[in-house]
């Protein structure tokens, strides 16, 4: 996954010549990484438009040229979190390999550095989501269930049983990182690893018939 912080960067004052096409774009992409900073460190709550301004460098005009309120851009940025960790974990699927053991290796592994690699992003979509309002909490709940599609598709789940189990795992993974993320402990985080791919791998099939 693209560093969402890689290239984030204020553009030089005065005339640069640059199309307002690439201009809009950097300073909607400040914007959204000054939000999920500042709410590292405020909460969602406690993150005010005026401090979103100052972490971004840009003017309150600027900003509501892009974002009608403070909660319109936290779903811009909770959108580009996901989309771009589900990514990730996509490309992070060698599709010719095993299935119960590289692939789901893949999974975790892209999954676990992807939120690492992302502390503040990690936090605006798995703790600060909660603070926002029943909408995103319902976007957060989806993206659980796409996380648990992936993990079922990979893992062969094939009955009822063992997509309820997958989900299952979903959930405690969920509650596992967000655990992890809410205390700032990247290295807990990545130790998850494998203990959950041990606990798959010794579960038979319960998970799906990929697991024997």
């Amino acid at each position: 996954m693209t560093s969402l912080a890689t290239g984030v960067r204020q553009l030089p004052r005065g005339r640069h010549g640059l199309p307002r096409e690439q201009v809009v774009a950097s300073q909607r992409d400040r914007i959204l990484l000054a939000m999920a900073e500042a709410m590292t460190e405020h909460g969602y709550v406690g993150t005010s438009v005026a401090v979103i301004l100052k972490g971004a460098g840009v003017s309150r005009e600027t900003f509501y040229e892009q974002f009608r309120s403070k909660q319109d851009c936290f779903e811009a940025a909770y959108e580009r979190a996901v989309r771009l960790l589900l990514d990730r974990i996509r490309a992070a699927i060698p599709h010719s390999a095993p299935i119960e053991s590289d692939r789901l290796a893949g999974i975790l592994g892209a999954y676990l550095e992807g939120l690492a690699a992302e502390p503040a992003y990690a936090r605006l979509f798995l703790v600060e989501v909660y603070a926002v309002g029943s909408k995103a909490v319902v976007r957060r709940a989806n993206l659980q269930e796409s996380f648990a599609a992936m993990i079922a598709e990979v893992l062969g789940a094939r009955t009822e049983e063992q997509h309820f189990a997958c989900r299952t795992l979903t959930a405690a993974i969920s509650s596992m990182v967000t655990a992890r993320i809410a205390v700032d402990d990247l290295d807990g985080l990545r130790a998850l690893r494998e203990p959950l791919l041990n606990l798959v791998r010794r579960s038979g099939a319960l998970y799906g018939e990929a697991v024997r």
